[in-house]
């Protein structure tokens, strides 16, 4: 194998007669590829807020790691890092030296599969296996798990494909191995049901084990049972040997997660709920076996609270299935979206002459860009692509929100995951995988469900001191209570029989241990966040993450663009005048061909117009129609050179050497062209009648003028009354001029408009809003938009627009219907009411829950709470906060007839 030298490859190109010379590595190169890959790592473990800082943490100081954001609701971490200073595997090591659970769900990185194989029985089978990928071709690396059976294939993408992987190795095999393709976005349903799962089973047993315990105290006497209770054996009575049997199980077996738990925090420095629960349960539990202890060499027998550790236990084992199964709800619109792929599709397989010899069932994952598909009635289009034959209706409702189904033909594009009605259709594929429309929906909920609002620091800081605080709370009760019975500040006949005051005073100590849990703090954010951003992408709002969420419930104004977003964007040409001598088809004809690479709205409108009158032009025969039709465009344009768009202003280009000016008055003055008193008057005239007149020059002389309409949304005007009666004010900014502006604006009832906005301009009207501190929402839809959506508070893209100005943009109103404005709005309002009143149940819970805990009432109205009911409250606590976010499941989008009624709720 010869291996080229830099300097063979310079040497190389200067022999072809080009010159060459190598680039001087940077640091980065050196180590590896300069790249950032995106992954998201299961954390088990992890059980409040306090768990979530300490993994946060841990993660952000690993070298190579830039950010780090873990979500305690779905035990996720997100991570970005550069894979040639830290890999997957070091970031695994640390969650779990951290002692946590660590394993890879998936990663931005490209050309890779998951695979369960099925037909391994033996160590050759699986060297078998890997001796045939180490023989298929862009295979770059594998790892074969023999324990779960899963196979991951990391290989080059612009070599082989991953149904070429998966292929290859079945062709090899000979049948022997079977495969499926594991689709990482399903993680989450059997990650929730393996939770719940675990913690049913955890509790019942628990529970079984309790409940004697608890009988045996608070009902001794049962006829059948009471004499076999009191058989002494031994130095303790058979009751006694019960309880601390049984109780033992609870403790050491079933409640040895809590104990794991606590001392890997304790080892890394930091406390959490595990902490509280191992403290109070142990100081229960071996105060009860020292009390036994006592009593037998005594003869003094004090009263034992075995119960109390158990029930604790299993309280909080009840809390923890409750708040699994609550939590499970809350990604319910993720597994919605999942469910929506279909799991396969059916391939038609070509000859090399490009002639379908068949077709074959695959798995919708193995899809390759390129792919003939079949598509039969009543089947989900698997992936999104180009219909190339047939014609049927397809329901887009799931992205659209229309229910009427839309017609596609030849060359129609279609969405992965939207149901086809009638006929069938054979779609060409053109992007799979995390590139469909279904994928990144379902990815950008996902970003919104791990993210932070910035009201979650403030619960972050209050679960970072909460254990401590607690904990020393928890020893001043148990010396306060202790050191005022020594004293006589209260009277000996308060204690229970057979007790003292040590013993006293340690049951409120280990109520306040046990009543107070950060868990509630922890949820109380991240549930309704995930709640929100599931409900917000049922209605077509898809919000990128807490932050947005947070700053859209305190918009004061909202800046609207005019063309697309206010307007329908689909511009028509109402008006040609032409003053030359110049034949009006000739005139188009040559407008179109200086429109034709423009992608303004209002040049394709012009393009459109003048292609419709070329076509149907009575001097045109049939039989040039028909030799044009084959192309849109081609065939009947002018050669066009130096084409140049003037944001703001219009196009400039040549056409037979004269420069051809198209825009508005800006555009031609700026190149010194004088408009005649005769010319302005038709512009004026279009304008007050809510139309652009655009204004055409041929060598410095203006030859004609084109009057475009664009008409509004139909719900543009009641969408701007919701908003002021919201409280909210309404802004357009255009590009477009003052009277068109004008009149457009007194349509909608806008009263406050800027025009003659250049695109950079709108950044600098948003900044005007914002000096004042007032929180400023974008609302747009094309390229021209996104200085602006990225300067604005909140940025709102119409998901109708551009790829470029939905990523610059805060939320994506998929259903391209300005209504969603408002529910954008309303939603966030909802989420931070609920937000705010978690934060009242968790805090107000604490403050009022640990003094009584702690004994506080009990002078007056002798109220004390049993340790074991102080761990039912815990538990209830957590699930409250939980339960309190999916009632936003049951949020309704306001209606825009009664929107002041509904902002009033």
């Amino acid at each position: 194998l010869y291996i080229l030298q830099d300097e063979d490859v310079v040497s190389a190109i200067e022999d072809a007669g080009f010159d060459a010379e190598i680039l001087p590595e940077s640091n980065s190169s050196q180590k590896g590829p300069n790249r950032t890959l995106l992954g998201q790592f299961s954390i088990g473990g992890m059980t409040c807020a306090a768990c979530v800082n300490s993994v946060e943490g841990i993660l952000r100081d690993l070298p190579g790691v830039t950010r780090a954001v873990v979500s305690l609701t779905t035990s996720v971490g997100e991570v970005e890092y550069d894979p040639s200073i830290v890999s997957k595997d070091d970031i695994i090591n640390a969650i779990e030296d951290a002692g946590f659970e660590g394993s890879l769900v998936q990663s931005s990185e490209q050309g890779k599969i998951i695979l369960e194989v099925a037909g391994i029985s033996g160590e050759l089978d699986a060297q078998f296996l890997e001796g045939l990928l180490c023989h298929i071709n862009g295979v770059q690396k594998f790892r074969f798990d023999r324990i779960s059976g899963q196979l991951e294939v990391c290989f080059d993408s612009e070599i082989i494909g991953s149904r070429s992987v998966v292929d290859g190795i079945e062709e090899a095999g000979g049948g022997r191995f079977k495969l499926h393709v594991k689709n990482p976005l399903s993680r989450m349903t059997s990650k929730d049901l393996e939770e719940s799962s675990k913690m049913f089973q955890l509790f019942t047993s628990s529970l079984c084990l309790s409940v004697p315990v608890f009988l045996i105290r608070v009902c001794p006497h049962v006829p059948v049972l009471y004499p076999f209770l009191l058989w002494r054996c031994g130095p303790f009575l058979m009751r006694d040997w019960l309880k601390w049997g049984l109780v033992s199980l609870v403790q050491f077996g079933i409640g040895k997660r809590f104990y794991v738990a606590a001392a890997k925090a304790l080892r890394r420095g930091a406390t959490n709920m595990d902490v509280l629960v191992a403290l109070g349960t142990s100081a229960s539990y071996f105060y009860s076996v020292c009390a036994l202890l006592y009593g037998a060499a005594t003869g003094f027998w004090s009263p034992t609270y075995f119960e109390t550790s158990a029930m604790l236990i299993t309280f909080v084992l009840l809390g923890k299935y409750l708040e699994s199964l609550a939590k499970g709800k809350t990604s319910d619109a993720i597994k919605k979206l999942v469910e929506l792929a279909p799991a396969t599709a059916l391939l038609l397989e070509k000859d090399k002459g490009g002639k379908c010899i068949g077709e074959r069932e695959i798995d919708s994952l193995l899809i390759q860009p390129g792919d003939l598909l079949k598509v039969l009635p009543g089947i989900k289009i698997p992936a999104d692509g180009v219909v190339l034959w047939g014609s049927s209706y397809v329901n887009e409702s799931m992205v659209t929100g229309e229910s009427i189904p839309v017609l596609k033909e030849i060359n129609s594009h279609v969405i992965g995951g939207t149901m086809n009605s009638h006929g069938a259709l054979h779609i060409q594929a053109t992007k799979v995988g995390s590139d469909t429309v279904l994928s990144q929906i379902i990815n950008l909920v996902e970003t919104a469900q791990m993210s932070k609002a910035p009201i979650q620091k403030f619960a972050d800081f209050i679960a970072s001191i909460f254990v401590p605080t607690v904990i020393v709370l928890a020893l001043l009760t148990l010396l306060g209570w202790y050191v005022g019975g020594v004293t006589r500040a209260y009277p000996q006949s308060w204690l229970p029989e057979n007790s003292n005051y040590f013993v006293f005073s340690l049951m409120f100590a280990i109520s306040v241990v046990v009543i107070a849990c950060p868990c509630a703090l922890g949820l109380a954010t991240p549930t309704a966040v995930m709640v929100a951003t599931g409900v917000g992408a049922k209605n077509g709002v898809l919000i990128k993450g807490g932050d947005a969420l947070e700053r859209a419930q305190k918009v004061k104004f909202v800046i609207f663009d005019k063309t697309g977003t206010l307007t329908q964007g689909k511009a028509t040409v109402t008006t040609a005048k032409v003053f030359t001598g110049m034949d009006r088809g000739e005139f188009l004809r040559m407008v179109a061909s200086a429109e034709a690479s423009s992608e303004h709205p209002l040049g394709k409108a012009v393009v459109e117009y003048a292609r419709h009158f070329h076509f149907f032009e009575p001097s045109e025969s049939k039989d040039s129609q028909k030799s044009d039709k084959g192309s849109k465009y081609s065939g009947w344009l002018l050669d066009v050179s130096d084409f140049n768009a003037v944001p703001g202003r219009g196009v400039r280009c040549f056409i037979d050497g004269k420069q051809i000016l198209i825009g508005n008055r800006k555009l031609l003055t700026e190149n010194g062209v004088t408009i005649p008193t005769e010319i302005e008057s038709i512009l004026v005239e279009l304008e007050e009648g809510a139309q652009t007149g655009v204004l055409v020059a041929c060598d410095d002389v203006p030859i004609g003028v084109l009057g475009v309409a664009d008409p509004l949304k139909r719900e543009a005007a009641v969408v701007i009354e919701g908003l002021g009666k919201m409280g909210i004010t309404p802004v357009m900014v255009t590009g477009d001029n003052w009277r068109t502006a004008k009149a457009v604006a007194k349509e909608v009832g806008i009263d406050d408009v800027r025009a003659e906005v250049m695109p950079a301009g709108k950044a600098e009207v948003i900044r005007s809003f914002q000096k004042d501190g007032s929180v400023v929402a974008m609302v747009g839809d094309g390229i021209n938009d996104s200085p602006a959506l990225a300067a604005a508070d909140v940025g709102m893209a119409i998901g109708a627009g551009t790829d470029v100005a939905i990523e610059a943009a805060d939320y994506v109103l998929m259903r391209n219907n300005l209504e969603d404005v408002i529910t954008a709005i309303d939603l966030s309002r909802k989420t931070f009411l609920r937000i705010r009143m978690n934060y009242v149940f968790a805090m107000a819970y604490n403050i009022i829950a640990i003094p009584v805990a702690a004994g506080v009432l009990y002078p007056w109205i002798k109220l004390k709470l049993p340790p074991w009911v102080a761990g039912a409250c815990m538990a209830l606590s957590s699930i409250s906060v939980v339960c309190s976010s999916l009632l936003l499941r049951a949020y309704k989008k306001p209606r825009l007839t009664s929107i002041l009624e509904i902002t009033v709720e």
